[in-house]
């Protein structure tokens, strides 16, 4: 206890509540259109951390097919970012956007950390986005929302994994992870719509409702043609081949084709995903995807 000059006890001043955690608020946009014969990067609005490279050409077969690598500069997602990323794909158009690495989700607060993703796709446009898996650390805080704007038509595959990790070995959860996934016609009505929520205690329980699993992953398939590769005994079997237990089925209201994965880390998760989308990207484009250095 202190004393003031007036010679009476002086009470400790009380402690500042801690300021609630500021993180960035940023959006990217991404607009691929046709032009040339070929498939170019019209418009990119790309702001730190976000980073892009060129548009690379790997399949000789299909030179019009564009692929981009998505970067994050700033060594993953923090605690209360707000990271919004839209991506068009205009008519004609066909691209493969990916990552060159997972993507590390650091402690968190009250406040999640949010990603979103929205994609609007034209009615003979091609898109990919196969981005490496959100990997977990102790303490994240995550929010994932991804909105899809389909015309009648469009084709696209969208997948989304998550892994967790302790860097320390001591099996440390994360706090909470929340997903959604809508899928909406131009006109706005809702084909698809799920929202899932999972604590990282109930994650990692002995009484886990992934029981002994440790990573998730999902793929979505729109505009898929009739085609005997991507029939759902054979996709189960090349996903479970890598130590996957796979899900395959319609989406609501004819709205595509779903994948759900389950697998007991992030590099059988990455196995499993990397194995399915060689076939359905083959189905989907008439190539093959071209080796992606990482």
């Amino acid at each position: 206890m202190a004393l003031s000059l007036d010679g009476l006890p002086e009470m400790p001043a009380p402690a500042e509540a801690a300021a609630a955690p500021v993180g960035r608020r940023v959006r990217a946009s991404l607009v691929f259109a046709r032009g040339g014969g070929t498939t170019m990067l019209s418009r990119q609005v790309v702001p730190y951390p976000f980073h892009i490279t060129r548009a690379f050409r790997m399949h000789p077969e299909s030179p019009d097919l564009a692929t981009l690598y998505l970067q994050s500069a700033s060594g993953g997602l923090y605690a209360a970012d707000h990271l919004t990323l839209d991506i068009a794909a205009r008519s004609g158009a066909r691209a493969h956007v990916t990552t060159q690495a997972g993507t590390v989700v650091h402690r968190g607060g009250p406040e999640p950390t949010r990603q979103e993703t929205r994609l609007a796709i034209a009615a003979d446009a091609l898109l990919a986005l196969n981005p490496d898996p959100l990997i977990l650390f102790p303490g994240a805080h995550l929010a994932v929302s991804t909105e899809i704007t389909a015309e009648p038509g469009a084709r696209a595959i969208v997948t989304e994994s998550v892994a967790c990790h302790d860097p320390l070995g001591q099996g440390r959860p994360f706090d909470r992870l929340d997903l959604g996934l809508t899928i909406r016609t131009p006109e706005g009505r809702a084909l698809v719509r799920e929202r899932s929520r999972i604590d990282g205690a109930a994650f990692t329980a002995p009484d886990s409702p992934m029981g002994g699993h440790r990573a998730y992953g999902t793929m979505v398939v729109l505009g898929a043609p009739e085609d005997a590769r991507l029939a759902g005994p054979l996709l189960r079997q090349t996903s479970d081949a890598a130590g996957c237990l796979t899900g395959v089925s319609p989406l609501p209201n004819g709205a595509g084709l779903g994948l759900r994965l389950l697998a007991p880390d992030g590099g059988a998760l990455s196995a499993g995903m990397e194995a399915l989308f060689r076939i359905v990207f083959e189905a989907m484009s008439g190539c093959a995807p071209g080796r992606r250095r990482k």
